[in-house]
C-alpha cells in the first residue's frame, strides 16, 4: 500500500513540472562553431530527456556485454556446485543404507564437481572405508588432516583407521595430536584416557581428568567418582612399592568416592595398620550400607588385628543387621562362625537361602557338614549341588567377568565400568524357577549325622579354649573304611560297647535306594543306618585337605567333577 502511494505521489510531482516546463516561456539556443540551434524550453526538456535515457540504455548493453564471460563463468561454477551437492546427499544416504557402488559413483561425482569441499572429501573416505579400501581410506583422511578447516576430522578418521588395524601406538600419537588442537574434543581425551590406563599411567591419567573438567566434559558428580577410581587403582599399584603414597592416593579415592569398595577396603586396611579402629569401621560402614560386598566383611571381621574368631564373628553380625536380610551378611556370618566352631549359629544364618542356596551357600553348608559331624556324604551333596547352584555376584563389565576389580574395562576401555553384580549369562530365564535336587543329593541329606563312639568325638572336637577356624579333616580311617565298619564302628577300648543292631534305631530307606528293589535287586540286603560311601579306586573322593569355601578350587578340581548320581547308582548297583 505504501508502494502504491509513493508511486502515485511521484507520478503526481512529474505532471506538475511538465506542466511548470509547459507554461514558461523562452527560447534555447545552442551555439558550436557554425552550428546554430533554437528552440522552446519544452521541447529543450524533452529531448534532454530522451538523449539521458538512450545514454543509460547503451551503458546498460555495454555493462552487459563486459560481465557476461564472468556471468558465464559463474554460472557453470553454480551447476558444478549443485551437482556436487547433490551428489554427496546422494552418497551419504547410499552410506547410510550400505550401498557401497552406489556410495563411491557418488563419491567420484562429488569429487569431479566438488573436489574441494569438505563433505566431498568426508563422502570419498567414508565410502573407502564401506567399501573396504583402507589405503584410500587413509589418503582420504590424510588429505583432510592437512586442511585448516577439517584436520580435526582428518585426525579423526587416521585414529580410527589406526584403530582397525591393531596400530595402538599411532592411535594414541594421533589422539594426543588431536587433543593438543582441541583440548575440548571428547574422543581424543577418552581415548588418551584409555591408554594411559592401559600402560597404567596413572598420573597423566589424573592430568587428563582434570582437563576433562576444566572443559566442561564431565560433571563434578562425575569427576569426583572417576578421580577416586583412579587414585584407588594407584593406591593399588603401589601398595608394596610405595605405601606412603598407596596410602595418601587410599584416603583421598574413600573421600571421594566412599562407595567405591576396593576404596573402602584399602583406606580401611591402612586406617587399621596405625590402629584408628572406629575410622576404619566407619569406613566400611559406609561403603557396606550402598552395597554389602563380601571384602568389606572381610576387612570389618580383620579391623583389629588379634582378635579371636569369637570377637570377630560378634563385629560381623554387628555390621550384617545394618543390611537385614541381605546374603553377603548371612555368608559373612556363616564364615564367623564356622571359623569360631559354632555350627548352629552358621546354619542359622544360611537357613533363609538354603531353599534357592548360591555356589557359596552351598560350599559353606558343605563345610559345617564335614566339619561339624564329618559327614562326607552330605558335604559332597552339598558340594554337587553348589555345581547347579545359582552364580553368585562377581565383578563384571561389559559382559566380561574378572576374578577382581579393575579401574576400566578390557573390552571398550570405559572407566568405572564393573560393577558387583549377577553375569548375565548366569541369570535365570524365570525368576521363579528353581533348581531340583537330584536323587543321590536327597538321599545323602535325608541320611542322619554318622553315630560316634565317645573317644572318636572327643578326638574331632575343637579345643574349648581355642576355637580353630580352619577345618578339621575327618580321621582317614573313616573315609576308607569298609561299609560295615562304616555303618557299625568298631568300639574303642575306653569306650562303652556298641548297642546290638536289632536295639538300633530302624531309619526309613531314601527313595533313591527304595527304587533298587524295582531294578531286580528284590534281595538286596537292608540299607544301613548310615548310608557308606563307595569309592572305586579311580575317585579319590574330595580332599579334605582343601578349604571347601572356595568354590573354585572345588568346582574346578577333577574331584568335584567326578561326582553325579548316574555315577553314584552305577557305582553301588556294582556295574
Amino acid at each position: 500500500m505504501i508502494r502504491i502511494v509513493l508511486f502515485l505521489v511521484l507520478i503526481a510531482l512529474a505532471a506538475a513540472g511538465a506542466a511548470w516546463v509547459a507554461d514558461q516561456t523562452g527560447d534555447v539556443t545552442l551555439s558550436w562553431g557554425g552550428w546554430r540551434v533554437a528552440t522552446t524550453l519544452p521541447v529543450f526538456a524533452l529531448i534532454l530527456g530522451i538523449v539521458v535515457v538512450a545514454a543509460m540504455f547503451a551503458w546498460s548493453i555495454l555493462a552487459t556485454l563486459w560481465r557476461a564471460p564472468a556471468r558465464i563463468r559463474h554460472s557453470r561454477r553454480e551447476r558444478r556446485h549443485a551437482r556436487g551437492r547433490h551428489a554427496i546427499t546422494q552418497g551419504l544416504l547410499a552410506i547410510g543404507h550400505g550401498d557401497a557402488a552406489a556410495a563411491r559413483q557418488h563419491a567420484d561425482a562429488a569429487r569431479r564437481h566438488a573436489g574441494g569441499d569438505p563433505l566431498a572429501m568426508l563422502l570419498h573416505a567414508q565410502s573407502a572405508q564401506l567399501d573396504g579400501d583402507r589405503e584410500g581410506a587413509q589418503r582420504a583422511f590424510r588429505a583432510m588432516a592437512e586442511r585448516e578447516d577439517t584436520r580435526l576430522l582428518g585426525l579423526r578418521g587416521l585414529f580410527i583407521e589406526a584403530q582397525r588395524a591393531d596400530d595402538p601406538v599411532a592411535a594414541v600419537m594421533i589422539a594426543e595430536e588431536a587433543l593438543k588442537l582441541a583440548p575440548s574434543s571428547s574422543w581424543a581425551s577418552h581415548a588418551v584416557l584409555g591408554f594411559c590406563c592401559a600402560k597404567g599411567d596413572w598420573s597423566g591419567a589424573l592430568s587428563i581428568l582434570d582437563n576433562n573438567q576444566s572443559a566442561g566434559l564431565i560433571d563434578k558428580a562425575t569427576y569426583r567418582r572417576q578421580r577416586g577410581v583412579l587414585l584407588t587403582a594407584r593406591a593399588l599399584e603401589l601398595e608394596k612399592v610405595d605405601r606412603d603414597l598407596s596410602r595418601e592416593s587410599a584416603k583421598e579415592a574413600v573421600k571421594l568416592a566412599p562407595t567405591l569398595v576396593p576404596a573402602a577396603v584399602l583406606a580401611a586396611k591402612y586406617e587399621s595398620e596405625a590402629h584408628q579402629v572406629r575410622r576404619a569401621m566407619r569406613i566400611v560402614e559406609a561403603a557396606w550400607l550402598k552395597q554389602p560386598h563380601p571384602d568389606l566383611a572381610d576387612a570389618y571381621a580383620h579391623v583389629r588385628l588379634g582378635d579371636s574368631a569369637r570377637q570377630r564373628l560378634v563385629r560381623l553380625e554387628t555390621l550384617a543387621a545394618k543390611a537385614p536380610g541381605h546374603i553377603e551378611g548371612a555368608l559373612a556370618v556363616a564364615r564367623a562362625a564356622i571359623d569360631a566352631a559354632e555350627f548352629a549359629r552358621a546354619r542359622a544364618a544360611l537357613a533363609p537361602f538354603v531353599e534357592r542356596p548360591t555356589q557359596r551357600v552351598a560350599m559353606l553348608m558343605a563345610e559345617i557338614e564335614r566339619a561339624e559331624h564329618g559327614d562326607s556324604g552330605r558335604a559332597r551333596a552339598w558340594t554337587l549341588r553348589a555345581v547347579r547352584a545359582l552364580h553368585d555376584p562377581v565383578w563384571t563389565a561389559d559382559g566380561y567377568v574378572s576374578d577382581r576389580w579393575r579401574p576400566v574395562s578390557p573390552v571398550s576401555g570405559r572407566l568405572d565400568a564393573f560393577q558387583w553384580q549377577t553375569p548375565v549369562a548366569a541369570l535365570p530365564s524365570d525368576k521363579g524357577a528353581t533348581i531340583e535336587s537330584s536323587p543321590f543329593e536327597e538321599a545323602m541329606l535325608a541320611a542322619p549325622a554318622p553315630r560316634r563312639t565317645e573317644s572318636a568325638a572327643e578326638s574331632q572336637a575343637p579345643p574349648p579354649h581355642e576355637p580353630s577356624g580352619e577345618l578339621t579333616p575327618p580321621p582317614a580311617a573313616q573315609d576308607n573304611a569298609p561299609p560295615a565298619a562304616t555303618a557299625e564302628p568298631a568300639p574303642a577300648p575306653s569306650a562303652k560297647p556298641a548297642s546290638p543292631p536289632s536295639e538300633s534305631p530302624q531309619v526309613a530307606a531314601a527313595p533313591l535306594f527304595r527304587a533298587r528293589a524295582d531294578l531286580g535287586k528284590a534281595n538286596a540286603a537292608p540299607v544301613p543306618a548310615v548310608i557308606p560311601i563307595i569309592r572305586p579306586p579311580d575317585d579319590p573322593g574330595i580332599d579334605e585337605e582343601e578349604p571347601s569355601d572356595e568354590f573354585a578350587e572345588q568346582i574346578g578340581s577333577p574331584k568335584a567333577q567326578a561326582g553325579g548320581w548316574r555315577g553314584f547308582l552305577s557305582r553301588w548297583g556294582g556295574g
